[in-house]
């Protein structure tokens, strides 16, 4: 008995382990946002964004958690004005701008399928987010047209800047779910709240673990509803802006604290934001392509609609040797 007893032991640690093994703990990635990926011939307001970021799945005690993820992010976003090369001043619409942060979040997820993620990001909004030489930069390498409009950028201000998001399923049919979804910013460059829903069709997996949370990074071994996920997403969301820095410029500057040629304005407060997309999860590789339609954003804007393409890629991977 006692032979029998440590023999289904050892089979039992070996199966644990890899279980574990296949779990893939970490990851990492990037996403390019840029207008041009929806061909629409146009390079206006959000023109470029670039976000490299890791994720690592953590162990956790507490049992209403399935995941844990603590992610670390750097990233930049562009903006022009309704072009980026404009004739003179009076054609700003909505004013140049860069932002450049660092950041980090940790996202908790529930068994019951809810999220509470908390991001806390640092950087400046103005000519130290190096804006201006990143588009020339693109401009030349692809042989675009020659700038000009980035004398009336933002000027510098220093960002600390904090973002929650809460998610909760609704509703999960065999092929489609109705994930309820919130969030809120606060800092001295963005302050605002959201909410909408998000819709999933196809083969999706649990929301602790799913692409569609950022918790594919696990530690866990709960049996995900697909080996892959494929699905389509689409997530209307309200969205109210309360300041917005690559916009307004500082939020502790005055009228008379601007320089000459600074151009700033004031944004749209109501903001409808369109996403739709197409998500893979695997093994190994996540890709998503998702496009983003823009309801009016700053009151100056000659043009009431913008939008534009998203491209992400992550590589996963796990942090130590599977048991054979």
């Amino acid at each position: 008995m006692k032979t029998l007893r440590l023999i289904f032991f050892v089979i039992l640690s070996l199966s644990a382990g890899q279980l574990y093994a296949q779990n893939r703990t970490q990851e990492f990635g990037f996403q390019s946002d840029n207008d041009s990926f929806l061909a629409q011939g146009s390079d206006r307001y959000y023109t470029n964004g670039l976000f490299v970021f890791y994720r690592r799945g953590m162990d956790f005690k507490n049992p209403k958690l399935a995941n844990k993820v603590l992610g670390i992010e750097i990233g930049q976003k562009l903006y022009n004005a309704q072009s980026g090369s404009v004739p003179n001043a009076s054609y700003v619409d909505r004013p140049f701008a860069g932002y450049l942060y660092a950041g980090a979040n940790i996202n908790y997820l529930f068994r019951n399928e809810s999220n509470f993620k908390v991001s806390l990001q640092a950087g400046v909004v103005g000519p130290s987010a190096k804006g201006e030489p990143v588009q020339k930069l693109i401009h030349s390498t692809f042989g675009f047209y020659t700038l000009n409009g980035w004398q009336y950028q933002v000027r510098n201000n220093a960002q600390i800047n904090l973002s929650v998001e809460y998610n909760k399923l609704l509703v999960r049919k065999e092929w489609f779910d109705l994930t309820a979804s919130v969030y809120g910013n606060a800092g001295t460059g963005f302050n605002g709240v959201g909410a909408g829903p998000l819709l999933r069709f196809g083969n999706f997996n649990q929301l602790f673990n799913s692409v569609s949370t950022q918790s594919t990074a696990t530690r866990n071994s709960i049996a995900p509803l697909h080996k892959k996920e494929v699905f389509l997403h689409y997530k209307p969301t309200f969205n109210y802006v309360g300041y917005d820095a690559t916009v307004q410029g500082s939020i502790f500057s005055k009228e008379e604290d601007k320089s000459s040629l600074e151009i700033t304005s004031m944004p749209k407060r109501t903001v409808l934001s369109n996403q739709v997309g197409l998500t893979y999860g695997g093994p190994r590789w996540i890709f998503d392509a998702t496009a983003t339609f823009n309801t009016k954003e700053v009151k100056t804007q000659v043009f009431n609609t913008h939008q534009w393409g998203s491209v992400t890629i992550v590589y996963r991977f796990s942090g130590h040797k599977a048991i054979m």
